[in-house]
């Protein structure tokens, strides 16, 4: 029999120190390269990509030149202090982004978006400034807009890091020009956007969900007996087993800089019940929770409704629409791999 413990018992403790420590690519990306980056040959902008980050990774690790041999002649600096990963979901970006960090020498830091708007929260804005400042390269995963304040926040820390001569790299499904489109009046933001979009060099990746290349469609959806026998057959370490209305609720008490310590030591999660999530608050602290689970490799088990209707149609049409199909993309593959573990 597994271990059986429950998420919504889970009230992890996470000190600043803590915070600041765990900004490095998650499990699943722990040893990749770019040698272990398959680029699909029909998507010749994947291997550009990979020539580009190798490149960048070059300026990372070569120190700027200073003193006299900056007056006399040195290696200028490149104009653009970043670079910006812009590509649909699945082709890779991830993988790339963590390449680059691995690859890079001196203080370096990696994490989501909302790891780094966390992080200020945690902080305050001058001290993450003065925390980050001293780093050679600072990778921004899932970069996105999602309201004013954070905004005028990222714009502001990207332009004090960039000056104090941090390069900076991010991921994104939208470009830089565009953040914020359908989310709020991006319009009356547009100086704030603009100063974020002059740090980045952008490299597109084209191509499809390496995802699902090849792969069966999402599993099909069971009932409760059904995962109570798949939760019996499995015997790999510690399962997570929760009603899923119960986890959601549970969500809403723990601050989501605080997911990934959430499942510390989880091997597998159960969810009883799943439905489709009407409530945006609830549908965008989901999202964080599906990312953690996914930088974990954590399988998924689940009775009831199959993750492609998790989110309303609204939802899924809406300003957060790239956010619900990153989460639905990554839950399926999770899921896929919960099938196999109890079969």
């Amino acid at each position: 029999m597994p271990a059986i413990e429950h998420l919504t018992e889970r009230s992890p403790k996470v000190s600043v120190d803590d915070l600041l420590d765990g900004f490095y690519p998650s499990p699943r990306f722990g040893e990749v390269s770019f040698d272990s980056y398959r680029p699909d040959p029909q998507q010749p902008s994947q291997s550009a990509a990979v020539v580009k980050l190798r490149d960048f990774a070059g300026a990372v690790n070569e120190p700027e030149p200073s003193g006299l041999r900056r007056l006399f002649g040195g290696k200028k600096p490149a104009t653009r202090a970043g670079i910006y990963l812009d590509g649909g979901f699945g082709v890779g970006k991830t993988h790339l982004l963590a390449s680059l960090w691995h690859a890079s020498s001196g203080r370096k830091a990696f994490g989501t978006f909302v790891e780094y708007t966390n992080l200020v929260g945690a902080l305050s804005f001058r001290r993450t400034v003065d925390a980050l400042s001293g780093y050679s390269l600072v990778c921004i995963d899932e970069f996105e807009l999602d309201d004013p304040g954070d905004t005028v926040l990222m714009s502001r820390l990207m332009r004090e890091l960039a000056d104090a001569g941090v390069k900076l790299a991010a991921t994104s499904n939208t470009l830089p020009g565009s953040l914020g489109d359908g989310r709020f009046a991006a319009e009356d933001f547009q100086r704030e956007i603009q100063v974020l979009a002059d740090q980045f060099e952008v490299a597109r990746i084209d191509g499809e969900d390496y995802r699902h290349r090849g792969l069966p469609q999402a599993p099909d959806a069971i009932d409760d007996a059904a995962l109570r026998e798949r939760i019996a057959a499995f015997s790999a370490g510690v399962l997570a087993e929760d009603d899923f209305s119960e986890l959601i609720r549970h969500l809403a008490d723990v601050h989501p800089s605080r997911y990934r310590q959430l499942l510390d030591g989880v091997d597998a999660v159960a969810w009883h019940n799943v439905k489709t999530i009407t409530e945006q608050s609830v549908a965008l602290r989901f999202v964080v929770l599906a990312d953690r689970l996914y930088d974990r490799d954590v399988p998924i088990m689940a009775s009831g409704t199959t993750f492609d209707n998790l989110f309303t149609e609204e939802m899924m049409g809406g300003g957060y629409m790239k956010k619900y199909y990153r989460a639905v993309s990554r839950l399926t593959a999770l899921a896929r791999q919960g099938s196999e573990v109890a079969s």
